[in-house]
């Protein structure tokens, strides 16, 4: 039974659910895969490039500085990591916790609201069990999406996916995974799904994954650590212009960028069709390195368009729109509605 819209929730908050840990960068061979690992540590160059990025139009203007400009040499210091000469494969190793609780709120202050969005949840959960999404996740895994730059050009990618302190496991050829779209579903992928399904919903309370990747991608080959965000580069002591990440000299990514490969699933966007490619769950389809937003509130597409009717018990267009909804649950995020107009 749908729900007034007047009872609204201003304080609304859901945590995430799918929990990555950092990932942890490591040298082998592809023969030794799974025995000898070594941390891969960043190392300090400093270059002499060249200028390539684009002049000022008043700085174009002025012959004599912008030759003067164009032919002076880029001096940089920088961050850089990449294999020993003797190793050839990358392995990447997180951990992966998936919990249960959708359909409680972490903050929710109307109870009528309250009430209405858990019947909605547990109706999808009855109807769905969250197998649609969870098969998506799998395929994200499995096909080594996580590797982000990475997995470009790898010779051979295999995914190893342990279910923690069991012995129950699988191992994925990524090279055989499409990254595109998600219709390579085997036999271990719903069984991975599986479990990742019965955590979502309730039947487990949770599920600790153990990932490793290798990709074979050449010796000596560069490999990519998360690149760290300096916002006040005016204060900062380091003078370098690529700070990349690590923990205790290990070479990493962030945990953050692991999350956002994991739930780019979206294919259900109004845009999919000329785009292409599966965006990250956002609540307004945001893709930052395109500077675009796919899911606009102009066209009611976005999360909030589609959660205030949904969590009130009304009733979407289809299914696919209510997958999108319950994947940003699973993502998370502080949701209210303001008091005012």
């Amino acid at each position: 039974m749908a729900i007034k819209k007047d009872d609204k929730a201003s304080v609304l908050a859901f945590e995430k659910k799918l929990v990555p840990s950092d990932g942890y960068l490591y040298g082998t061979t592809w023969q030794q895969r799974g025995t000898l690992d070594y941390p891969l540590e960043l190392r300090e160059k400093s270059v002499r490039g060249t200028i390539s990025n684009r002049l000022k139009k008043a700085l174009q203007d002025d012959s004599i500085r912008l030759d003067a400009e164009v032919e002076k040499a880029n001096l940089q210091t920088v961050d850089s990591c990449s294999l020993l000469p003797e190793h050839d494969t990358l392995k990447l190793s997180f951990t992966l916790k998936i919990l249960s609780g959708v359909e409680f709120p972490s903050a929710c202050n109307n109870a009528v609201f309250y009430e209405a969005y858990q019947n909605a949840v547990k109706s999808y959960i009855a109807e769905e069990g969250f197998m649609t999404i969870a098969k998506r996740y799998a395929i994200n895994i499995a096909n080594g999406r996580f590797l982000w730059r990475n997995r470009v050009g790898v010779e051979q990618l295999e995914i190893h996916v342990k279910i923690s302190n069991t012995v129950k496991k699988w191992v994925f050829d990524g090279t055989q995974i499409s990254t595109q779209h998600f219709d390579d579903i085997s036999d271990d992928i719903v069984d991975l799904a599986t479990h990742i399904a019965d955590a979502l919903s309730g039947k487990v309370k949770f599920l600790l994954l153990e990932v490793s990747a290798y990709a074979q991608i050449g010796h000596a080959q560069d490999v990519y650590p998360s690149e760290e965000l300096v916002l006040d580069k005016g204060n900062s002591k380091s003078k370098k212009s690529k700070i990349l990440y690590h923990v205790k000299n290990v070479a990493a990514l962030h945990s953050q960028k692991i999350g956002n490969a994991l739930r780019s699933i979206d294919t259900w966007y109004p845009e999919f069709s000329e785009h292409g490619k599966p965006i990250a769950i956002e609540p307004y389809g945001a893709v930052t390195n395109l500077g675009r937003a796919f899911r606009t509130p102009k066209e009611k597409v976005d999360f909030f368009s589609l959660f205030d009717k949904f969590a009130r018990g009304g009733q979407l267009e289809n299914k696919e729109a209510e997958h999108y909804v319950m994947a940003v649950l699973v993502r998370g995020g502080v949701f209210g509605e303001s008091e005012k107009e």
